[in-house]
């Protein structure tokens, strides 16, 4: 039972696209729905959708591995709130433990925040970025992944993000009372700029 709340530090996302990153991906997934026949290809052979289809699938692993620097960063940051914290000790909280709390028991108003941004499908987003993220210590380039690897990045993403979660056991912190807010980089900075104008 949740006795009181307990405020984690914010989830701070930053841009992480290009200027051509939405439109590759709107491209990539009209290519996947051509390639399988549920579009009509028009003039496009096959190479050409299959080309789009990996520089979109490309686009979003980048996307991802900013994402998951970013939550790396929350997720290391949360670590050190419960270090220094006497009550948690012995409680086997571990990275895990916020991993998957950030997947599977994102707070409600986090949740409202991430639609009205238009992140719909989150739990995926998440799980996959970290799962990446514990593979991919750098912004991948084009030339270091094989196209079966970007073409299917999102099963291994899965997988990864299963085993980091099975390295160990962990505390589950949904009855704790954690709580934490998300923001966007710039968002957060302005709020930051006016709580400053205010002493």
């Amino acid at each position: 039972m949740k006795t009181m709340t307990r405020k984690l530090p914010p989830l701070i996302l930053h841009p992480f696209a290009d200027s051509g990153g939405p439109d590759r991906l709107v491209e990539s997934s009209r290519a996947n729905l051509m390639l399988q026949g549920l579009l009509p290809t028009g003039e496009k052979s096959a190479e050409e959708l299959e080309r789009a289809l990996l520089d979109g699938r490309f686009c979003e692993i980048r996307m991802l591995f900013y994402v998951g620097k970013d939550l790396v960063r929350w997720i290391d940051q949360c670590m050190e709130l419960v270090e220094r914290t006497p009550e948690f000790s012995g409680m086997a909280i571990k990275r895990q433990s916020f991993a998957a709390y950030l997947v599977n028991q994102t707070p409600a108003p986090v949740q409202a925040k991430l639609r009205k941004w238009g992140v719909a499908d989150f739990k995926a987003i998440f799980s996959r970025a970290l799962g990446l993220s514990a593979m991919l210590g750098a912004a991948p380039e084009r030339a270091s992944l094989t196209n079966d690897f970007i073409r299917n990045y999102y099963r291994y993403a899965d997988q990864l993000f299963m085993v980091r979660q099975g390295e160990t056991t962990f505390a589950d912190i949904n009855d704790i009372g954690f709580d934490f807010d998300i923001y966007a980089s710039g968002e957060y900075s302005r709020m930051l700029e006016r709580e400053w104008a205010e002493k």
